[in-house]
C-alpha cells in the first residue's frame, strides 16, 4: 500500500434486500487520472459515495493513505477533495467569498486562508474573475471554481463526477487539461459515462456493472481491447464470399464498404493461418490481414453484459 493512496478491499453494500456492489477490490495509485465507468445503477455512484466517506460500506473495508475511513472518518476526509455532478456553488457569493467558506469548511487554519484561496485560484485559472459573482461566470469557469474548492485543503485524492458534463467543446478541454495538471500532484478519480473523454483523460480504467467489477486495467489495455472471433481482410483479388463462408471455422462473412472482409471466426481453430495459405495457393494477393479492434462504444457494450 505504499504507493498507493486508495485501497478498498471486498467491498460490498446493501441497500434493503438487495446488493448494490458486491466484493468490489480497488487500488490507487498515489498520482494519475483514474477513470470509474458504469451505467447508471452499475453501483458507480455508491462506490464513490463510499470512497469519499459519504456512506458507511455493508461489508469490506476502504483506507485513504493507510486511514480506515470508518474507524477513522474524519482523518480520511482531510485527505479527500470532492467535486459532485451538481457542483455545491453559492452562485450570489464572489469567486474569492466561496472559496474563502470552503476553506473553513475544510478547517484550514485562519491565518492560512488567504493563501489555500490564492492558490486554488491560480491553480484553477479563476484568480482573474476573484471579485466576480459566481452567478455570472460560464459553465466551465464554474466548472473551475468547482474543482478549486476540492483541492483547496491540498487533498491526497480527488473525486470528480461527471466534471466535464454540460460543457461546450472549449470548456472540455479547459477543464480536461487542468484536470491532468491536477494529477500531477495527487490521485485523481474521474467519474464519465462518455468514453471519448475517458478515453482523452484517464491513466487508468476501472469499469463497474452490475454490482461488480468487470474491468480493471490502463487505458492502453482498454484501447487494444479486441474482438476475439473477428478478422479484417483485405484482398486484390479476392474470391467469392462462398469460397471463404466455406473455410473450416469461419461462421460468418461480411462485405464492406472500404472493400475489406470481415470473417467471424470458431475460435478453436487458426483462421489466420489457413487464411494467409489459402491466399498464396490461390493469388487471391492478400494485403492485409488483422485481429479487429472494437470501438469504445462496443467495448463498454461488451464489458456491461459481463457478469464476472
Amino acid at each position: 500500500m505504499e504507493n498507493s493512496i486508495v485501497k478498498a478491499s471486498h467491498l460490498s453494500h446493501k441497500y434493503s434486500r438487495d446488493w448494490a456492489i458486491r466484493d468490489i477490490n480497488l487500488e490507487i495509485s498515489k498520482v494519475g487520472v483514474l477513470g470509474l465507468l458504469g451505467s447508471n445503477g452499475a453501483g458507480k455512484s455508491t462506490t464513490m459515495n463510499i470512497l469519499c466517506g459519504v456512506l458507511n460500506q455493508t461489508e469490506g473495508t476502504v483506507h485513504i493513505g493507510g486511514i480506515d475511513i470508518r474507524q477513522k472518518p474524519e482523518d480520511a476526509k482531510m485527505l479527500i477533495g470532492f467535486l459532485p455532478q451538481n457542483a455545491p456553488l453559492h452562485l450570489d457569493l464572489t469567486v474569492s467569498e466561496y472559496l474563502t467558506y470552503c476553506a473553513y469548511l475544510r478547517n484550514i487554519n485562519k491565518r492560512d486562508i488567504k493563501t489555500a484561496v490564492d492558490a486554488a485560484m491560480e491553480k484553477c485559472g479563476v484568480a482573474h474573475f476573484r471579485s466576480r459573482v459566481i452567478n455570472n461566470l460560464s459553465g466551465g469557469y464554474r466548472q473551475r471554481v468547482g474543482i478549486a474548492q476540492s483541492i483547496i485543503h491540498l487533498p491526497k485524492l480527488v473525486v470528480l463526477d461527471e466534471p466535464t458534463n454540460g460543457l461546450d467543446p472549449n470548456q472540455i478541454l479547459e477543464v480536461r487539461k487542468l484536470i491532468k495538471e491536477i494529477a500531477t500532484e495527487r490521485a485523481v478519480i474521474f467519474s464519465s459515462h462518455i468514453l471519448s473523454e475517458v478515453q482523452a483523460t484517464c491513466d487508468d480504467i476501472r469499469m463497474i456493472e452490475g454490482g461488480r467489477m468487470v474491468f480493471a486495467d490502463t487505458m492502453t489495455a482498454f484501447n487494444n481491447y479486441i474482438l476475439p472471433n473477428s478478422l479484417l481482410v483485405y484482398m486484390d483479388n479476392p474470391p467469392p464470399m462462398e469460397t471463404l463462408s466455406g473455410i473450416t471455422g469461419i461462421t460468418k462473412t461480411e462485405l464492406l464498404n472500404d472493400g475489406g472482409i470481415r470473417l467471424h471466426f470458431d475460435t478453436s481453430t487458426k483462421v489466420s493461418s489457413q487464411i494467409i495459405e489459402m491466399a498464396v495457393t490461390n493469388g487471391w494477393q492478400l494485403t492485409e490481414i488483422m485481429l479487429e479492434k472494437s470501438s469504445l462504444d462496443e467495448i463498454f457494450s461488451q464489458l456491461s453484459n459481463k457478469t464476472t
